[in-house]
């Protein structure tokens, strides 16, 4: 009970006044569900189910969070600096029982294209800058606002990303070799791709078709599986074993360092803060929706309900930490969190717990992750995008809303063939336009 006045000091929690003068939960503007979950009682009970399920996310986060790295253009352990000091965060402050936080495949497109313009300290900067934005926008209580992004522009977006991180697997698959820098844009980087088809490797070819099926094996018939884990764990035995002539994270990066570095903050000016404003703004946009429709889906499978200006407040927090430790851009994840919860979580502990066993994994194993085949984790990806596509949401939009369907056209196709960000404004521009239309032509038909 003594140490309550110091946390909430710490966490800068802002107390708002109820009408009669009482200060109430209810109106807190940043009250994190951790405080919540300690202030209702935790026993040992719930202590070992976040342990437990702490435990299980960190297994699939693992080999996912230096996938996703990978694929946006940085070294594999940014992606894991990011889960632990993000995934800490956004647990530890976060306005979610369950959110686990951490590198998300929806921003590989926007940090790879930050990367390859502006260099990684360019994206360390824009990240900050994306938190401190997403911080004022939970300040300012916007996080219902960003919850009502249509579900058409949610799914074409979400389909374009898919195809655009398959397309950027598609190099490691086959194990090609490029003569110079593998394009961003889609057709230009199929054009390369195809232009290169003389040096597919074979073994690389067999070693991802391996790894995609085991994993589409083990979640058919052991869903509680660690399918990831395992697969790469095996690839890595395998092409070791088999001395398979495929690129590793060794090879490519030279290993994964044992432990976190030392904060730093990027050099910049005035002049470079200008230039990174549109994708600093660019990832504030989609991390606010991402993370907060993974809270939503976390509600929906729990009964609980999270508090979204408090989610947006920690998620700003986490990206700034993120960068400070030169990890990626952090939100919350929605298989990772899905995963959570099925694993019976109580709290954020597990979220925290999750972070830990990141950082041991690194401390005891990170010489062993040098053999990790980058084959196995492009298959990771591989699987990843697929399941992005919802392919239900899909069918039954073109099936009963032909409105939605043109939505959901043009924002898959403005963010493969353009970019996220516009995909997204057409989307609702598009969305908005047919429901004015429709409502002003109901009023004309009630009229007559």
């Amino acid at each position: 009970m003594q140490m309550r006045p110091f946390v909430f000091t710490v966490l800068c929690i802002m107390k708002c006044k109820s009408p009669g003068g009482r200060q109430t939960v209810s109106h807190l503007t940043f009250h994190p569900k951790l405080l919540t979950v300690i202030r209702e009682g935790y026993s040992a009970q719930h202590l070992k189910a976040d342990l437990q399920a702490g435990l299980t996310v960190a297994i699939v986060a693992l080999p996912l969070s230096m996938a996703i790295a990978i694929a946006s253009h940085a070294k594999p352990e940014a992606g894991l600096f990011t889960a632990i000091i993000g995934g800490f965060l956004i647990s530890a402050l976060g306005g979610s029982r369950f959110q686990i936080g951490g590198p998300a495949g929806a921003f590989i497109v926007l940090v790879s294209s930050i990367i390859d313009r502006q260099g990684m300290d360019g994206l360390l900067l824009a990240t900050m800058m994306a938190g401190v934005f997403i911080m004022l926008a939970g300040f300012c209580r916007l996080g219902k606002l960003i919850e009502h992004v249509p579900h058409a522009v949610i799914v074409g977006f979400s389909a374009g990303i898919a195809v655009i991180i398959f397309s950027s697997q598609i190099h490691d698959l086959f194990g090609l070799t490029l003569s110079g820098a593998e394009p961003g844009e889609l057709l230009p980087k199929l054009e390369t791709l195809y232009a290169a088809r003389s040096s597919i490797n074979g073994e690389a070819v067999l070693l991802s078709i391996f790894a995609i099926a085991l994993i589409v094996a083990q979640r058919t018939w052991l869903p509680k599986f660690p399918s990831l884990l395992f697969t790469v764990i095996i690839c890595a035995v395998l092409a070791w074993l088999a001395r398979l002539n495929v690129e590793t994270i060794g090879t490519r990066f030279g290993g994964v360092p044992s432990g976190l570095p030392f904060p730093h903050i990027p050099q910049f000016d005035a002049a470079k803060l200008k230039a990174l404003l549109p994708d600093a703004a660019s990832l504030a946009v989609l991390g606010s929706i991402e993370s907060l429709l993974s809270a939503v889906v976390a509600d929906q499978m729990a009964g609980r309900k999270h508090r979204s200006n408090t989610e947006l407040v920690a998620q700003g927090l986490a990206n700034i930490g993120s960068a400070l430790f030169g990890g990626l851009t952090a939100t919350g994840t929605i298989a990772r969190t899905a995963t959570n919860v099925k694993a019976g979580a109580h709290g954020p502990l597990s979220g925290i717990f999750h972070a830990g066993f990141l950082l041991l994994f690194m401390l005891v194993a990170a010489p062993l992750m040098s053999y990790i085949p980058l084959a196995a984790l492009a298959g990771i990806l591989t699987i990843v995008s697929w399941n992005m596509v919802e392919k239900q949401s899909v069918y039954h939009i073109f099936r009963t809303n032909w409105s939605g369907a043109i939505v959901l056209l043009a924002t898959f196709l403005l963010t493969i063939f353009r970019d996220l960000i516009t995909g997204i404004a057409v989307g609702l521009a598009l969305h908005f336009a047919f429901a004015f239309a429709l409502s002003h032509l109901k009023k004309a038909e009630d009229i007559r």
